[in-house]
Protein backbone atom coordinates (compact mmCIF):
# COMPACT_ATOMS: atom_id res chain seq x y z
CA UNK A 1 0.00 0.00 0.00
CA UNK A 2 1.50 3.13 -0.80
CA UNK A 3 2.21 6.21 1.85
CA UNK A 4 -0.46 8.10 1.56
CA UNK A 5 0.16 11.71 0.47
CA UNK A 6 0.78 14.95 2.40
CA UNK A 7 -2.78 15.95 2.10
CA UNK A 8 -4.22 12.33 3.20
CA UNK A 9 -2.10 12.63 6.74
CA UNK A 10 -2.90 13.71 9.89
CA UNK A 11 -1.77 16.95 10.97
CA UNK A 12 -0.33 15.69 14.71
CA UNK A 13 1.58 12.79 13.05
CA UNK A 14 2.58 12.78 9.60
CA UNK A 15 2.57 9.02 9.20
CA UNK A 16 -0.65 8.42 10.06
CA UNK A 17 -3.69 7.93 7.62
CA UNK A 18 -6.20 11.35 8.17
CA UNK A 19 -9.39 10.72 9.98
CA UNK A 20 -12.22 11.22 7.39
CA UNK A 21 -13.84 14.34 7.28
CA UNK A 22 -17.13 12.74 7.86
CA UNK A 23 -16.44 12.76 11.43
CA UNK A 24 -16.48 9.30 12.45
CA UNK A 25 -13.63 7.94 14.46
CA UNK A 26 -12.08 6.55 11.28
CA UNK A 27 -9.67 7.01 8.73
CA UNK A 28 -10.47 8.37 5.34
CA UNK A 29 -9.23 4.97 3.76
CA UNK A 30 -11.79 2.76 6.05
CA UNK A 31 -14.65 4.59 5.99
CA UNK A 32 -15.90 7.09 3.12
CA UNK A 33 -12.47 6.90 0.88
CA UNK A 34 -14.08 3.39 -0.08
CA UNK A 35 -17.55 4.92 -1.69
CA UNK A 36 -15.19 7.50 -3.27
CA UNK A 37 -13.75 5.11 -5.20
CA UNK A 38 -16.60 2.71 -5.82
CA UNK A 39 -15.27 -0.07 -4.66
CA UNK A 40 -18.32 -0.61 -2.11
CA UNK A 41 -21.94 1.29 -2.22
CA UNK A 42 -22.97 3.21 1.12
CA UNK A 43 -25.25 0.88 3.12
CA UNK A 44 -27.50 3.07 4.66
CA UNK A 45 -29.10 6.77 3.94
CA UNK A 46 -26.53 8.26 6.81
CA UNK A 47 -24.01 6.56 5.26
CA UNK A 48 -24.29 7.98 2.10
CA UNK A 49 -25.03 11.38 3.42
CA UNK A 50 -21.56 11.50 5.28
CA UNK A 51 -19.60 10.21 2.23
CA UNK A 52 -21.07 12.96 0.36
CA UNK A 53 -20.31 15.16 2.43
CA UNK A 54 -16.66 14.02 2.80
CA UNK A 55 -17.03 14.55 -0.86
CA UNK A 56 -17.27 18.36 -1.14
CA UNK A 57 -14.83 18.56 2.01
CA UNK A 58 -11.99 16.57 -0.66
CA UNK A 59 -13.53 17.54 -3.59
CA UNK A 60 -14.68 14.73 -5.35
CA UNK A 61 -17.28 15.99 -7.92
CA UNK A 62 -17.38 12.65 -9.39
CA UNK A 63 -18.99 10.86 -6.20
CA UNK A 64 -21.72 13.44 -5.97
CA UNK A 65 -22.32 13.33 -9.50
CA UNK A 66 -23.02 9.29 -8.81
CA UNK A 67 -24.56 10.05 -6.37
CA UNK A 68 -26.91 12.35 -7.05
CA UNK A 69 -30.60 10.78 -8.62
CA UNK A 70 -30.89 11.72 -12.21
CA UNK A 71 -33.73 13.30 -11.88
CA UNK A 72 -33.21 15.94 -9.61
CA UNK A 73 -29.25 16.11 -10.48
CA UNK A 74 -27.69 19.13 -11.68
CA UNK A 75 -26.21 18.64 -15.12
CA UNK A 76 -23.15 20.03 -14.06
CA UNK A 77 -21.41 19.41 -10.45
CA UNK A 78 -18.69 20.58 -8.71
CA UNK A 79 -17.02 21.79 -5.42
CA UNK A 80 -15.62 25.03 -4.28
CA UNK A 81 -12.07 24.82 -3.67
CA UNK A 82 -12.34 28.37 -1.58
CA UNK A 83 -14.45 26.76 1.18
CA UNK A 84 -12.62 25.04 3.68
CA UNK A 85 -15.39 22.27 4.92
CA UNK A 86 -14.82 22.23 8.93
CA UNK A 87 -17.66 19.89 10.57
CA UNK A 88 -20.63 17.42 9.96
CA UNK A 89 -23.50 17.27 12.81
CA UNK A 90 -26.30 14.27 12.14
CA UNK A 91 -29.03 15.59 13.90
CA UNK A 92 -31.84 13.04 12.98
CA UNK A 93 -32.18 9.86 10.52
CA UNK A 94 -35.76 8.87 9.93
CA UNK A 95 -35.93 5.10 8.10
CA UNK A 96 -32.83 5.16 5.57
CA UNK A 97 -31.74 1.66 6.99
CA UNK A 98 -30.24 -1.62 5.37
CA UNK A 99 -33.59 -2.84 4.52
CA UNK A 100 -35.25 0.61 3.53
CA UNK A 101 -36.34 2.11 -0.13
CA UNK A 102 -36.86 5.26 1.35
CA UNK A 103 -34.71 7.63 4.14
CA UNK A 104 -34.44 11.42 5.61
CA UNK A 105 -31.13 12.40 7.06
CA UNK A 106 -31.08 15.94 8.46
CA UNK A 107 -27.33 17.39 9.25
CA UNK A 108 -25.43 20.85 10.00
CA UNK A 109 -22.02 21.06 8.02
CA UNK A 110 -19.85 23.99 8.51
CA UNK A 111 -17.40 25.61 6.70
CA UNK A 112 -14.63 28.23 6.58
CA UNK A 113 -14.25 30.64 3.21
CA UNK A 114 -12.67 34.03 2.59
CA UNK A 115 -15.75 35.68 3.18
CA UNK A 116 -15.96 34.13 6.83
CA UNK A 117 -17.27 30.64 8.71
CA UNK A 118 -21.09 29.53 7.18
CA UNK A 119 -22.81 26.77 7.87
CA UNK A 120 -25.88 24.95 6.10
CA UNK A 121 -28.70 22.96 7.67
CA UNK A 122 -30.79 20.56 5.65
CA UNK A 123 -33.49 17.78 5.72
CA UNK A 124 -31.92 15.54 2.59
CA UNK A 125 -34.16 12.97 1.03
CA UNK A 126 -32.51 10.10 -0.08
CA UNK A 127 -33.90 6.76 -2.02
CA UNK A 128 -32.81 3.71 -3.35
CA UNK A 129 -32.55 3.39 -7.29
CA UNK A 130 -30.78 0.22 -8.56
CA UNK A 131 -30.39 -1.09 -5.27
CA UNK A 132 -27.81 1.78 -4.36
CA UNK A 133 -29.14 4.71 -2.45
CA UNK A 134 -29.01 8.04 -3.77
CA UNK A 135 -29.69 12.21 -2.97
CA UNK A 136 -32.95 12.93 -4.28
CA UNK A 137 -33.50 16.60 -2.43
CA UNK A 138 -33.01 18.34 0.60
CA UNK A 139 -34.75 21.23 1.94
Amino acid sequence: MPDPSPTDRSPGDPFAPAACPCGRPAAYDACCGPLHRGSRPAATAEELMRSRYSAYARGEADHLFRTWHPRTRPTDVTTDRGLRWTGLTVLDTVAGGVDDEEGVVEFEARWDSPAGPGRLRERSRFVRRGGRWVYLDGS
